[in-house]
């Protein structure tokens, strides 16, 4: 996200080409049932989640506008809600048990909600005491992970939205969550400067407690095979922890600039980190290193 447009960055061709623009007027060109085929004007975005070649984009007035990225064309624009506290938090795009693709959406009227993206309808809206600022959903699809402005994070049966057990240990708001791909072990981020790490086999208390510097833990990510985790500050710091070595590793990322989110690329030999301050606004690429011990025994 730039100003108010979407761009794509090619780490291949180096490359940079728009996606979509929301400073004009957008409309799906697609019907569907509950889809507001007006559509809506000058968009506020806030959080963007790119998989299954869908891009999904919310706003600040509960929008959602879904696009299709290898047609093209948008999908469908909907509204969560018309509350006052209509703030679309986060996005968790993902499949179901039964092969659909699902979106699931966080939002600050204390609703996490469940679309459909076969027919682009609201299938589950469980309602919470406090906004919900993230949610995740286990790789296995049985529970979410759900953090918000509480100090308690929940865990909930994916089928029903039920609460299933609710994790006591931070000291503030929680901002974000993230799941391991073995769906037992799963990491919360909070205001309090810790990226908590549970074990769905023994939640009274945290399996690790992992430090910031500076502020609260706004986005973490574990690599696709697991082995690493990721969770970036607002500003200045990113944060590996090897998972292998039982947290016990990290390497410390630091540079100048707010940071605006951090991702993986799937094969997890690119991190990449959304600086969005006004002076050192970039995107930057960080690379794997490699230590082959196999060459040397074979020099």
């Amino acid at each position: 996200m730039s100003n108010s447009t979407v761009t794509h960055w090619s780490s291949l061709s180096h490359k940079l080409s728009e996606v979509l623009d929301f400073s004009g007027h957008i409309a799906p060109v697609e019907k569907h049932p509950g889809s507001l085929l007006e559509g809506f004007s000058g968009v506020q975005v806030s959080t963007l989640a790119v998989n299954e070649g869908l891009l999904v984009a919310g706003g600040f007035q509960g929008e959602l506008i879904g696009k299709d990225l290898e047609g093209c064309n948008i999908k469908f624009c909907a509204r969560t809600t018309l509350s006052d506290n209509a703030i679309t938090n986060a996005i968790d795009i993902h499949r179901s048990t039964s092969g659909s693709l699902r979106i699931t959406v966080s939002n600050n009227d204390c609703g996490v909600r469940e679309y459909d993206m076969e027919r682009f309808q609201l299938l589950n809206h469980y309602r919470y005491n406090w906004p919900v600022n993230h949610t995740s959903v286990s790789p296995d699809k049985k529970l979410l992970a759900v953090v918000g402005d509480d100090r308690d994070a929940l865990l909930v049966d994916s089928r029903n939205g039920k609460v299933t057990s609710t994790l006591v240990g931070h000291l503030d708001y929680s901002f974000a969550t993230a799941w391991h791909p073995d769906s037992r072990t799963f990491a919360t981020g909070n205001q309090d400067k810790t990226c908590r790490i549970w074990d769905t086999r023994n939640l009274s208390t945290s399996l690790a407690v992992l430090r910031g510097n500076i502020g609260a833990i706004r986005c973490i990510r574990y690599s696709s095979d697991g082995r690493f985790l990721v969770f970036s500050e607002p500003a200045d710091f990113v944060h590996v922890y090897s998972v292998a070595a039982d947290y016990k590793k990290r390497q410390e990322i630091d540079f100048f600039g707010e940071v605006s989110g951090i991702t993986l690329s799937p094969d997890d030999e690119s991190l990449f980190v959304g600086v969005c301050d006004r002076v050192y606004a970039s995107l930057l690429q960080y690379r794997m290193i490699h230590a082959f011990d196999y060459l040397d025994s074979y020099v």
